[in-house]
């Protein structure tokens, strides 16, 4: 597990200081105060100065770190090659003094670290996916507990905003941008566990965000890529996919994320609902009653950004809609001149006054700088022991102790063996790895007549393209499951399961994560040492073949 590195609280905490008076800002001022724009923490020293002269000319009021210019952030083709930093976290921190020392009014500093700040910045301490937590059943102080290691992990780099938790209900298994970072599909368990998760940054003393409303879990379309439509009745949106924001909004949210989303149940136009005022003002102000601070999802995002050629036309119309604060606006500085001259000056007042409050909230306590005892690897494994889920029993009873009788097969390759090399190193079973095998082999792979070991880490933790499996693995994973005699340990995201063949004659064993702690998991599940305890966080939308 990566470790973040060790640097003096009081240095981490510089960028505390007096929020002063507001007696004397301007309208445009009051309206830069609105916008988050997105800075990048392996950004060129011209474009750190552009920032700067952005921050001071236009008072802007938050920033949001991305990995860089290149990262999924921004490149969402994926046709720009990632850069790896390995001092991305030195990075950060110096960046965020930087900025802050630029700034004449402290900026609320925001990071999207759903998992940790693990999932912008490598080296950095990686926790369970909200997927993963949602197989745990009632263990909400361990969801706590991840709550408030990530939002220490931020305070400590001089984040004050994390931009969690989803409180998406995901049900549909092809979902391409929601999946493994919901907690289910189940509106009660959603918000149960969001609940555990937010209490828990809160007593870390960092700020949250529940996205993204109405609900984006029941969509196959990527709204980084294109604006999905929401076919539901108005009923059932606001007795399923709002659920969570319902029951949460006014006890538990910091702000709440608008995502881009068609729904013309609610919005007969169909305008996405960062941009529909009947969605923001009519339905989340005025029929839930939610009165705290309103955050667009990312404006560069192409399920809004394409539809205006004038630029700060998108944040206007946000606004006008009812929008209190702009994340990843492209264009600040003319969105700031076209509020000022034609929104209203009392919507103006009243989103100044929420930023504010946040900003109040962050900057106006002390600050408790003690510490958990339970280290990221301890919450890890206790986490891996508990979430650990088992479909079917079947071949899993009738192990031989003798290596002979077993073969193992490990399908994508995993960051660390710890499971793999436990099977073949310890137990002398003999181990092949899929993507290296011939024909023959494979053949042979198939047609074993004992019982099969199955180690899947999936390549990618997103299904589009078969989780990154070509159609000829998943093929012949398949294969081999329709003869029996199997036990499958999947090492990832356990939508994966809706692609296999499952029959009850195998074992099905989602560890939900490739981490060293969750492999060695799987190790003392294998040798009879660990009952699993965990529960699929979602319904099996899939073929079960056998009694």
């Amino acid at each position: 597990m990566a470790k973040n590195p060790q640097i003096p609280m009081s240095n981490r905490l510089e960028q505390y200081r007096e929020l002063g008076s507001t007696h004397d800002f301007s309208l445009r001022q009051k309206v830069g105060q609105l916008f988050m724009i997105a800075v990048f923490i392996n950004d060129s020293e011209e474009n750190i100065r552009r920032t700067e002269k952005l921050i001071v000319e236009n008072h802007v009021g938050a920033l949001c770190f991305f990995h860089s210019r290149a990262s999924a952030a921004t490149n969402f083709e994926g046709q720009k090659k990632v850069v790896y930093n390995e001092n991305s976290y030195e990075r950060l921190v110096s960046l965020i003094k930087r900025y802050q020392k630029a700034s004449s009014t402290p900026l609320l500093i925001a990071m999207d670290a759903e998992w940790g700040l693990a999932m912008r910045i490598e080296n950095t301490h990686q926790y369970p996916y909200a997927l993963t937590l949602g197989a745990l059943q009632n263990e909400e102080d361990l969801i706590h507990d991840v709550g408030y290691k990530i939002g220490r992990d931020c305070l400590e780099a001089g984040i004050h905003w994390n931009l969690a938790p989803v409180l998406d209900i995901n049900s549909n298994p092809e979902n391409p941008v929601i999946g493994y970072r919901s907690f289910g599909d189940d509106k009660e368990q959603v918000t149960q566990k969001a609940k555990a998760f937010i209490t828990g940054m809160r007593k870390a003393g960092v700020l949250n965000s529940l996205k993204h409303f109405p609900g984006h879990g029941d969509t196959n379309t990527d709204s980084h890529l294109a604006l999905p439509v929401i076919d539901k009745s108005a009923e059932n949106l606001l007795e399923n996919e709002c659920y969570p924001f319902t029951e949460l909004m006014h006890e538990e949210a910091d702000s709440i994320m608008i995502g881009h989303l068609s729904i013309p149940a609610l919005d007969p136009f169909g305008k996405p609902a960062t941009l529909s005022k009947t969605i923001l003002s009519d339905v989340l102000r005025k029929k839930m009653g939610y009165q705290g601070l309103i955050i667009s999802d990312a404006l560069n995002m192409h399920a809004v950004s394409k539809r205006f050629k004038e630029m700060g036309a998108l944040e206007l119309t946000a606004f006008n809609a009812g929008m209190d604060m702009f994340c990843f606006s492209e264009h600040p500085k003319e969105a700031i001149e076209k509020i000022v001259s034609e929104g209203e000056h009392e919507r103006i007042e009243s989103s100044f006054e929420r930023v504010w409050e946040l900003k109040k909230k962050t900057f106006g306590v002390s600050l408790d700088t003690a510490q958990t005892d339970v280290s990221p690897e301890k919450l890890n494994t206790e986490i891996a022991n508990a979430c650990l889920t088992e479909l079917f029993k079947g071949t899993r009873n009738k192990i031989s102790v003798s290596p002979e009788d077993l073969q193992h097969i490990i399908l994508g390759k995993p960051k660390t063996n710890v499971f793999p090399e436990y099977l073949e190193q310890e137990l002398k079973i003999k181990t092949s790895s899929g993507g290296d095998m011939t024909s023959e082999e494979i053949q042979d792979l198939i047609h074993f007549q004992k019982t099969t070991v199955i180690s899947v880490f999936p390549p990618s933790v997103k299904p589009k393209n078969g989780f990154g499996f070509t159609e000829a693995e998943l093929e012949t994973l398949n294969e081999r499951l329709k003869k029996g005699n199997c036990i499958l340990y999947l090492f990832g995201n356990p939508f994966l399961i809706h692609t296999l063949h499952i029959h009850k004659q195998n074992s099905y064993i989602i560890v939900y994560q490739d981490f060293p702690e969750f492999q060695e998991v799987a190790c003392s599940h294998f040798e009879g040492k660990l009952i699993p305890k965990g529960k699929l966080p979602f319904q099996l939308k899939t073929d079960i073949h056998g009694n």
